[in-house]
């Protein structure tokens, strides 16, 4: 007697495998017969358990690496969702295809940045994968660093963003991933992207990053994008300010009332600043021969040098010609 693959006609002995109710064991894996992973092969069990050598002995047999489910997921997904390193780079060694989309437009990408793996999110860079999924030249809701920045996975999130993707990339229904990351208050993650020259002001339509954080209970949230331009006075789609969505009395309430007076002159400089380099030439700042305490101030580091961390509490006679030129 023996089990038949549902997309191949590789017969697996009844010797290696123990049958009980709606499951199997396979090489010490434990296969789920039962819902919508009904049709999962025992190559994807392999791969998403980090079983290794009962993968190299399954292709050894004959399993495709791109054998999918009805929803198109491929082994190399199921690695990339559990992390399993070493699995990925076996399939991808034996072909498996680096882009391969299921129905709902996931990519293994999308995989290892749900998973939180950056080991695999750098694996499948290496390895030629798209920074985001495209039908056409529409883009696909399954957005890596979106699922990154929804899920705190900043690791993740930055190899992307070093590899180029879009930080400000909008996504119907999602936003921008500064705009999801304040929905589910991922503080590390808001901070990176704002660190990283994220458009502060750039969410879902009007609705901007400062609006959806004002709705949650994280001031911290809050904080940082007002220090990154974030304005207080803007409306979202219904005329509504950041303030008339926070709850009553509550310390985010607390704190877009306090930050409705006008920015110092020295912050709107830093704005301005960080404005023109755009993200893309932000990392370039260090060329540009700034005094250390302008550089601290221009990337919200304290000045381990001084009490006074205002660029206009420090004139000097070669650091006002540097911020002037930034400004012309």
């Amino acid at each position: 007697m023996a089990i038949h693959s549902t997309r191949m006609r590789i017969s697996i002995p009844m010797s290696i495998v123990n049958m009980h109710m709606n499951s199997i064991w396979f090489y010490g894996i434990f296969l789920n017969l039962s819902g919508s992973w009904a049709d999962r092969s025992p190559l994807h069990e392999a791969a998403f358990h980090g079983q290794l050598l009962a993968l190299m002995t399954l292709v050894a047999q004959g399993f495709s690496v791109n054998i999918v489910t009805m929803e198109k997921v491929s082994p190399l997904h199921d690695a990339c969702l559990g992390g399993r390193v070493s699995c990925a780079r076996f399939l991808l060694e034996k072909g498996a295809a680096v882009n391969a989309t299921t129905i709902d437009g996931v990519t293994p990408l999308f995989s290892a940045c749900r998973g939180g793996s950056p080991a695999c999110v750098q694996l499948l860079l290496d390895h030629g994968s798209a920074l985001h999924p495209t039908h056409g030249s529409t883009l696909l809701v399954a957005s890596p660093i979106h699922e990154a920045a929804q899920r705190g996975h900043w690791e993740c999130m930055e190899i992307l963003i070093a590899h180029g993707v879009d930080l400000d990339l909008e996504i119907p229904k999602l936003g921008t991933p500064l705009y999801i990351s304040c929905v589910s208050q991922k503080v590390h993650c808001v901070e990176r992207l704002l660190q990283l020259g994220a458009d502060a002001s750039r969410g879902r339509g009007q609705d901007t990053p400062l609006h959806a954080a004002a709705r949650q209970t994280d001031v911290h949230v809050v904080e940082l994008l007002i220090d990154y331009g974030a304005d207080v006075w803007s409306r979202d789609g219904e005329g509504r300010r950041p303030v008339e969505l926070a709850m009553p009395l509550s310390l985010v309430e607390a704190e877009l009332l306090l930050r409705e007076h006008p920015p110092a002159l020295s912050q709107l400089c830093r704005l301005h600043i960080r404005h023109v380099l755009g993200s893309v030439r932000l990392h370039l700042a260090p060329n540009l021969g700034l005094p250390s305490h302008l550089y601290s101030f221009l990337f919200y580091r304290p000045d381990p040098g001084s009490l006074d961390h205002s660029p206009l509490g420090h004139g000097s006679g070669t650091s006002a010609p540097s911020f002037s030129f930034l400004l012309m």
